[in-house]
Protein backbone atom coordinates (compact mmCIF):
# COMPACT_ATOMS: atom_id res chain seq x y z
CA UNK A 1 0.00 0.00 0.00
CA UNK A 2 1.26 3.30 -0.62
CA UNK A 3 0.76 5.71 2.37
CA UNK A 4 2.66 8.99 1.98
CA UNK A 5 2.68 11.56 -0.55
CA UNK A 6 6.48 11.23 -0.67
CA UNK A 7 6.30 7.11 -1.27
CA UNK A 8 7.90 6.65 -4.54
CA UNK A 9 8.04 4.57 -7.43
CA UNK A 10 11.54 3.51 -8.46
CA UNK A 11 11.48 3.44 -12.44
CA UNK A 12 13.93 0.76 -14.31
CA UNK A 13 17.02 2.53 -13.88
CA UNK A 14 16.95 2.91 -10.16
CA UNK A 15 15.48 6.48 -10.15
CA UNK A 16 12.84 7.42 -7.41
CA UNK A 17 9.89 9.22 -8.88
CA UNK A 18 6.83 10.09 -6.66
CA UNK A 19 3.90 8.08 -6.83
CA UNK A 20 1.86 11.74 -6.76
CA UNK A 21 2.15 14.90 -8.16
CA UNK A 22 0.88 17.62 -9.86
CA UNK A 23 0.08 18.63 -13.47
CA UNK A 24 -0.09 22.23 -14.55
CA UNK A 25 -1.81 22.17 -18.23
CA UNK A 26 -3.71 24.72 -19.11
CA UNK A 27 -2.30 26.78 -16.22
CA UNK A 28 -1.39 30.28 -16.81
CA UNK A 29 1.72 31.39 -17.01
CA UNK A 30 2.90 33.95 -14.44
CA UNK A 31 0.80 33.85 -11.18
CA UNK A 32 -1.95 30.75 -11.60
CA UNK A 33 0.77 28.16 -11.86
CA UNK A 34 3.35 30.21 -9.75
CA UNK A 35 0.88 29.66 -6.98
CA UNK A 36 -0.58 26.61 -7.81
CA UNK A 37 3.06 24.68 -7.62
CA UNK A 38 3.71 26.91 -4.66
CA UNK A 39 0.93 25.45 -3.04
CA UNK A 40 1.45 21.70 -4.05
CA UNK A 41 5.16 22.00 -2.44
CA UNK A 42 3.38 23.89 0.51
CA UNK A 43 0.99 20.42 0.69
CA UNK A 44 4.22 18.18 0.07
CA UNK A 45 3.73 17.53 -3.60
CA UNK A 46 7.50 17.06 -5.08
CA UNK A 47 6.64 15.99 -8.78
CA UNK A 48 5.84 18.87 -10.99
CA UNK A 49 4.61 17.80 -14.37
CA UNK A 50 4.60 20.52 -17.31
CA UNK A 51 5.52 20.78 -20.85
CA UNK A 52 6.75 23.08 -23.56
CA UNK A 53 3.53 23.13 -24.93
CA UNK A 54 2.05 24.19 -22.09
CA UNK A 55 3.53 27.46 -22.34
CA UNK A 56 4.28 27.56 -18.64
CA UNK A 57 7.93 26.32 -17.90
CA UNK A 58 9.33 29.67 -17.15
CA UNK A 59 6.37 29.99 -14.05
CA UNK A 60 7.17 26.81 -13.16
CA UNK A 61 10.60 27.02 -12.60
CA UNK A 62 10.18 30.38 -10.50
CA UNK A 63 7.54 28.81 -8.16
CA UNK A 64 10.31 25.95 -7.68
CA UNK A 65 13.08 28.50 -6.76
CA UNK A 66 11.23 30.38 -4.87
CA UNK A 67 9.67 27.72 -2.61
CA UNK A 68 13.16 27.57 -0.88
CA UNK A 69 13.39 23.62 -1.52
CA UNK A 70 16.46 21.52 -2.48
CA UNK A 71 16.42 21.25 -5.97
CA UNK A 72 17.42 17.69 -5.69
CA UNK A 73 14.17 17.19 -3.23
CA UNK A 74 12.01 17.99 -6.69
CA UNK A 75 10.95 15.70 -9.31
CA UNK A 76 10.72 17.71 -12.66
CA UNK A 77 9.04 16.25 -16.04
CA UNK A 78 8.92 18.15 -18.81
CA UNK A 79 8.35 16.87 -22.72
CA UNK A 80 9.25 17.72 -26.39
CA UNK A 81 6.53 18.71 -28.53
CA UNK A 82 5.50 17.89 -31.68
CA UNK A 83 6.67 20.50 -33.98
CA UNK A 84 10.00 20.21 -32.18
CA UNK A 85 10.73 16.11 -32.73
CA UNK A 86 13.83 14.80 -34.73
CA UNK A 87 17.38 14.70 -33.15
CA UNK A 88 18.93 17.98 -33.79
CA UNK A 89 15.62 19.92 -32.98
CA UNK A 90 15.00 17.89 -29.79
CA UNK A 91 18.16 18.68 -28.41
CA UNK A 92 17.63 22.31 -28.92
CA UNK A 93 13.72 22.00 -27.65
CA UNK A 94 15.39 20.84 -24.68
CA UNK A 95 17.85 23.40 -23.89
CA UNK A 96 15.04 26.11 -24.23
CA UNK A 97 13.12 23.64 -21.83
CA UNK A 98 15.79 23.69 -19.64
CA UNK A 99 16.71 27.16 -19.54
CA UNK A 100 12.98 28.06 -19.19
CA UNK A 101 13.08 25.84 -15.88
CA UNK A 102 16.03 27.51 -14.94
CA UNK A 103 17.56 24.09 -14.07
CA UNK A 104 20.56 22.19 -14.55
CA UNK A 105 18.66 19.08 -15.46
CA UNK A 106 15.53 17.41 -15.40
CA UNK A 107 14.69 14.36 -13.98
CA UNK A 108 11.96 13.00 -16.45
CA UNK A 109 12.11 13.90 -20.41
CA UNK A 110 8.98 12.64 -22.32
CA UNK A 111 8.65 12.35 -25.89
CA UNK A 112 4.37 14.25 -25.97
CA UNK A 113 3.16 12.24 -28.73
CA UNK A 114 3.77 9.63 -30.69
CA UNK A 115 4.67 11.46 -34.58
CA UNK A 116 4.30 9.34 -37.32
CA UNK A 117 8.08 9.14 -38.78
CA UNK A 118 10.00 11.11 -35.53
CA UNK A 119 9.53 9.37 -32.52
CA UNK A 120 12.65 6.89 -32.94
CA UNK A 121 15.41 10.21 -33.92
CA UNK A 122 13.27 11.98 -31.50
CA UNK A 123 14.37 9.11 -29.36
CA UNK A 124 17.53 9.21 -30.25
CA UNK A 125 17.95 12.70 -28.79
CA UNK A 126 16.54 11.61 -25.66
CA UNK A 127 19.20 8.42 -25.30
CA UNK A 128 22.02 11.22 -25.70
CA UNK A 129 20.52 13.73 -23.28
CA UNK A 130 20.08 10.68 -20.66
CA UNK A 131 23.94 9.82 -21.12
CA UNK A 132 25.30 12.83 -21.15
CA UNK A 133 23.09 13.53 -17.96
CA UNK A 134 20.81 16.20 -18.48
CA UNK A 135 18.14 14.27 -17.66
CA UNK A 136 17.39 11.40 -15.03
CA UNK A 137 15.34 9.43 -16.74
CA UNK A 138 13.40 9.10 -19.92
CA UNK A 139 10.04 7.81 -21.36
CA UNK A 140 7.30 8.80 -23.39
CA UNK A 141 3.13 10.22 -23.14
CA UNK A 142 0.71 8.67 -25.16
CA UNK A 143 2.33 5.66 -26.58
CA UNK A 144 -0.11 2.50 -27.33
CA UNK A 145 1.38 -0.84 -26.98
CA UNK A 146 2.13 -0.79 -31.02
CA UNK A 147 4.46 2.49 -30.63
CA UNK A 148 6.24 0.65 -27.73
CA UNK A 149 6.71 -2.29 -29.56
CA UNK A 150 8.18 -0.14 -32.24
CA UNK A 151 10.38 1.96 -30.03
CA UNK A 152 11.97 -0.94 -27.89
CA UNK A 153 12.60 -2.63 -31.35
CA UNK A 154 15.66 -0.13 -32.14
CA UNK A 155 16.29 1.86 -28.92
CA UNK A 156 19.59 1.59 -26.83
CA UNK A 157 17.62 2.49 -23.75
CA UNK A 158 14.43 1.51 -23.54
CA UNK A 159 11.88 4.08 -22.11
CA UNK A 160 11.52 4.71 -18.12
CA UNK A 161 8.15 6.00 -18.50
CA UNK A 162 4.93 6.12 -20.46
CA UNK A 163 2.14 8.89 -19.98
CA UNK A 164 -0.91 8.46 -21.08
CA UNK A 165 -4.74 9.24 -20.54
CA UNK A 166 -5.97 6.78 -17.41
CA UNK A 167 -9.47 6.86 -15.41
CA UNK A 168 -11.94 4.45 -14.90
CA UNK A 169 -13.67 4.66 -18.09
CA UNK A 170 -10.56 4.05 -19.97
CA UNK A 171 -8.55 1.50 -18.02
CA UNK A 172 -6.41 0.31 -20.56
CA UNK A 173 -5.74 -3.14 -19.14
CA UNK A 174 -2.98 -4.44 -22.02
CA UNK A 175 -1.44 -1.29 -22.09
CA UNK A 176 -0.49 -1.30 -18.41
CA UNK A 177 0.18 -5.15 -18.04
CA UNK A 178 2.83 -4.44 -21.47
CA UNK A 179 4.04 -1.85 -19.28
CA UNK A 180 4.67 -3.74 -16.05
CA UNK A 181 6.22 -6.60 -18.43
CA UNK A 182 8.89 -4.18 -20.11
CA UNK A 183 9.30 -1.97 -16.32
CA UNK A 184 8.06 0.88 -18.16
CA UNK A 185 6.37 2.75 -15.03
CA UNK A 186 2.61 3.70 -16.53
CA UNK A 187 1.79 7.31 -15.52
CA UNK A 188 -1.79 8.88 -15.82
CA UNK A 189 -2.98 12.40 -17.42
CA UNK A 190 -6.38 13.75 -16.80
CA UNK A 191 -7.03 10.80 -14.00
CA UNK A 192 -10.35 12.71 -13.18
CA UNK A 193 -11.66 12.71 -16.79
CA UNK A 194 -11.98 16.46 -16.46
CA UNK A 195 -14.63 16.14 -13.59
CA UNK A 196 -16.69 13.80 -15.98
CA UNK A 197 -16.60 11.07 -13.89
CA UNK A 198 -17.35 12.57 -10.23
CA UNK A 199 -21.12 11.72 -11.10
CA UNK A 200 -20.58 7.99 -11.77
CA UNK A 201 -22.92 6.06 -9.48
CA UNK A 202 -20.48 3.71 -8.29
CA UNK A 203 -18.09 6.26 -7.33
CA UNK A 204 -20.34 8.45 -5.37
CA UNK A 205 -21.40 5.29 -3.45
CA UNK A 206 -17.91 4.67 -2.69
CA UNK A 207 -17.29 8.79 -1.71
CA UNK A 208 -20.05 7.96 0.36
CA UNK A 209 -18.46 4.81 2.06
CA UNK A 210 -15.35 5.80 2.62
CA UNK A 211 -15.98 9.16 3.60
CA UNK A 212 -14.24 11.05 0.76
CA UNK A 213 -14.55 12.64 -2.53
CA UNK A 214 -15.47 11.26 -5.77
CA UNK A 215 -12.07 12.69 -6.89
CA UNK A 216 -10.05 11.43 -4.08
CA UNK A 217 -11.76 7.67 -4.89
CA UNK A 218 -10.66 7.81 -8.19
CA UNK A 219 -7.48 8.87 -7.33
CA UNK A 220 -6.44 6.37 -4.97
CA UNK A 221 -7.78 3.87 -7.29
CA UNK A 222 -4.75 5.06 -9.88
CA UNK A 223 -2.39 4.25 -6.97
CA UNK A 224 -3.94 0.39 -6.14
CA UNK A 225 -2.86 -0.34 -9.61
CA UNK A 226 0.43 1.21 -9.04
CA UNK A 227 -0.27 4.00 -11.66
CA UNK A 228 1.87 7.48 -10.78
CA UNK A 229 -0.87 10.06 -11.26
CA UNK A 230 -0.65 13.76 -11.55
CA UNK A 231 -3.87 15.71 -11.44
CA UNK A 232 -4.36 19.10 -12.44
CA UNK A 233 -5.84 21.82 -10.45
CA UNK A 234 -4.84 25.82 -10.11
CA UNK A 235 -7.32 25.32 -6.98
CA UNK A 236 -5.56 25.78 -3.66
CA UNK A 237 -8.17 23.73 -2.07
CA UNK A 238 -8.80 21.27 -4.74
CA UNK A 239 -4.56 20.63 -4.67
CA UNK A 240 -4.60 20.10 -1.05
CA UNK A 241 -7.74 17.58 -1.31
CA UNK A 242 -6.27 15.74 -4.43
CA UNK A 243 -3.45 15.09 -2.24
CA UNK A 244 -5.50 13.61 0.90
CA UNK A 245 -5.45 10.02 -0.36
CA UNK A 246 -2.75 8.05 1.80
CA UNK A 247 -5.34 7.73 4.52
CA UNK A 248 -7.27 4.63 3.35
CA UNK A 249 -7.07 1.57 0.96
CA UNK A 250 -9.52 0.61 -1.17
CA UNK A 251 -11.18 -2.65 -0.88
CA UNK A 252 -10.11 -5.05 -3.94
CA UNK A 253 -13.90 -5.76 -4.45
CA UNK A 254 -14.32 -1.85 -4.79
CA UNK A 255 -10.75 -1.46 -7.11
CA UNK A 256 -12.86 -4.28 -9.19
CA UNK A 257 -16.31 -2.14 -9.04
CA UNK A 258 -14.29 0.75 -10.41
CA UNK A 259 -12.33 -1.41 -13.11
CA UNK A 260 -15.46 -2.31 -14.76
CA UNK A 261 -16.86 1.06 -15.66
CA UNK A 262 -14.48 1.32 -17.97
CA UNK A 263 -16.11 2.11 -22.02
CA UNK A 264 -12.38 2.84 -23.95
CA UNK A 265 -13.61 6.50 -23.26
CA UNK A 266 -11.42 9.03 -24.10
CA UNK A 267 -11.30 13.28 -22.90
CA UNK A 268 -8.42 13.84 -25.09
CA UNK A 269 -6.70 12.57 -28.52
CA UNK A 270 -6.38 9.07 -29.85
CA UNK A 271 -2.50 8.41 -30.02
CA UNK A 272 -3.80 6.83 -32.97
CA UNK A 273 -5.73 9.37 -34.55
CA UNK A 274 -4.39 13.15 -33.96
CA UNK A 275 -3.58 15.37 -36.57
CA UNK A 276 -1.23 18.18 -34.08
Amino acid sequence: MIRGISETAILSNGVPMPWFGLGVYKAEDGEEVERAVLTALEVGYRNIDTAAMYGNEAGVGRAVKASGIPREQMFLTTKVWNTDQGYDSTLKAFEESRRRLGVDYVDLYLIHWPVKGKYKETWKALERLYRDGWVRAIGVSNFQIHHLEDLLAGCEIPPMVNQVEYHPRLTQKPLLAFCEEHRIQLEAWSPLMRGRIFDDPVVRRLAEKYNKSPAQIVLRWDLEHRVATIPKSVRPERIRENADIFDFQLAPQDVANLDQLNRDQRVGPDPDHFHF
